[in-house]
């Protein structure tokens, strides 16, 4: 085998690959001869059918094998040769590969960069910190306690008021069309709770059972449905009870239909799992800070192969989101074009990241174990209440899903190597600031949402 280079700019290499016609009939010979070992033929005992027809009747099978065999050898065998590390599958196109003739194949590739090893005990990073408050879990367990209310009937003959709830059927209509989330039957509706769109609670006061109300309302222009968002809708609605709300006692027996002991273990559990939400938003802030600082402190030439599947990945999600009607392309008057090279850098970025993550993994002796791939499946199992059985089982007979959990495993492991190795200072700070990046809106809003026990705003 012969390597001929052709190019080696940066990332890029380009090289030919030469092997004599020698050679691939050597190997023509052997895989004819092993065939010949096997192949029954009419009129031949095993192991005695003629090399030339063996040839005739096998032999241009054979060779697209051994050539293609060949190519796939000799093309690792010079990678190795040459100590190139692909950063994905090369390309290869071969030149000559007529019999008689010498195989010849060109191999086009980008290797991964040598990324020089970080000292990550330079970085300086701050860790947020914010304590549950008493207010804080005052306010968490009055979240609990209204989302396990009970309804009581009013038996009193009058019209209903703010405070109250009715329990009512509604369909709702645009432009005469009934649209999709816009029925319900038996809906609790809490009346000045702001559930609802504005303007639907408050033309529910002063109705009374049994009858039927037609309400009128606007979609906020940012409503979460885009299809919706600012469209004028029309709601018959139908009384069928009026009703209060009532709060359950903060007691043992509570405590127990919740897996508690008692009222004081369910508290303490309350408070553990709040400041639990609140350090996972610390480290979700510290992660961040850490890879901007990262970003900022190590450049490097990162495949271009690789930035741009990374790059379709992003834009893919962002066209498909745009599609479903989710959000606008078009953001502050840019253009797509502006907008493409704008997420090619967020790709880069990625990419950039991810090589150096990876690289200060295998340096430092990183890997996810079974264990960790374990509490992984565990934890999406989790995820679906009623369903954690299948959920276990999808992983257990599904490697490629249950591979998909190791990359950002080991991208969790590593990170919280490199905090350890980095001077960290802590800062106390109010839960407000604390989920107060906008970079951590989605954690934020997690966390609101399960300290205060609100629902998002529906029809």
């Amino acid at each position: 085998m012969q390597v001929i280079d052709k190019t080696a700019d940066g990332l890029d290499h380009e090289f030919n690959v030469v092997v004599t016609a020698a050679e691939i009939e050597e190997k023509v010979m052997i895989r004819l001869t092993e065939v010949g070992q096997q192949v029954r033929l009419p009129g031949f005992r095993p192991g005695k059918v003629p090399m030339n027809l063996l040839r005739k009747r096998f032999g241009q099978a054979i060779r697209g094998e051994v050539i293609e065999k060949t190519v796939e050898e000799s093309t690792q065998a010079a990678l190795t040769e040459k100590a190139l590390q692909p950063a994905m599958q090369p390309k290869v196109d071969l030149i000559q590969s007529d019999e008689g003739k010498n195989l010849e194949f060109s191999v086009q590739l980008e290797v991964l960069p040598t990324i020089e090893t970080p000292d990550f005990s330079d970085l300086e990073l701050t860790r947020l910190v914010a304590k549950v408050t008493d207010e804080e879990f005052g306010k968490t367990l009055e979240g609990l306690l209204k989302s396990r209310r009970t309804t009581e009937t009013i038996s009193e003959d009058r019209p209903a008021a703010k405070g109250d709830a009715v329990i009512a059927d509604y369909v709702g209509q645009i432009d005469g069309e009934v649209f999709d989330g816009g029925t319900a039957e038996d809906a609790i509706i809490e009346l000045g709770s702001g559930t609802f769109i504005p303007g639907f609670e408050e033309q529910l006061e002063g109705s009374k059972a049994g009858q039927k109300v037609t309400i009128k309302v606007t979609f906020p222009s940012d409503y979460q449905n885009s299809e919706l968002a600012g469209k004028a809708a029309e709601f018959e609605v139908k009384i069928k009870e009026l009703c209060k709300l009532v709060l359950p006692e903060l007691n043992d027996e509570l405590a127990k239909s919740m897996g508690m002991d008692d009222v004081e273990a369910f508290k303490a559990r309350t408070r553990d799992l709040l400041q639990e939400d609140y350090d996972k938003a610390s480290r979700l802030r510290m992660k961040r800070q850490l890879l901007d600082r990262l970003a900022e402190s190590y450049s490097f030439d990162v495949p271009k192969g690789m930035v741009d599947l990374e790059f379709k990945a992003i834009w893919d999600k962002m066209d498909e989101a745009a599609k479903a009607g989710q959000l606008e392309l078009e953001d502050a008057g840019k253009s797509e074009e502006e907008l493409k090279a704008e997420y090619r850098g967020i790709a880069e970025r990625r990419v950039r990241l991810g090589l150096l993550l990876s690289d200060a993994g295998q340096k430092n002796g990183i890997e996810v174990s079974p264990d960790d791939l374990g509490g992984a499946v565990r934890e999406e199992a989790l995820r679906y209440p009623g369903q954690e059985s299948a959920v276990m089982e999808f992983y257990q007979n599904n490697q490629q899903a249950l591979e998909s959990l190791r990359a950002p495993i080991f991208e969790d492991k590593v990170v919280d190597h490199i905090m350890s190795t980095a001077k960290v200072t802590d800062k106390q700070v109010s839960v407000e600031e604390l989920l107060s990046d906008p970079d951590e809106a989605d954690t934020a809003e997690m966390l609101k949402s399960s300290k205060n026990g609100k629902t998002k705003k529906s029809k």
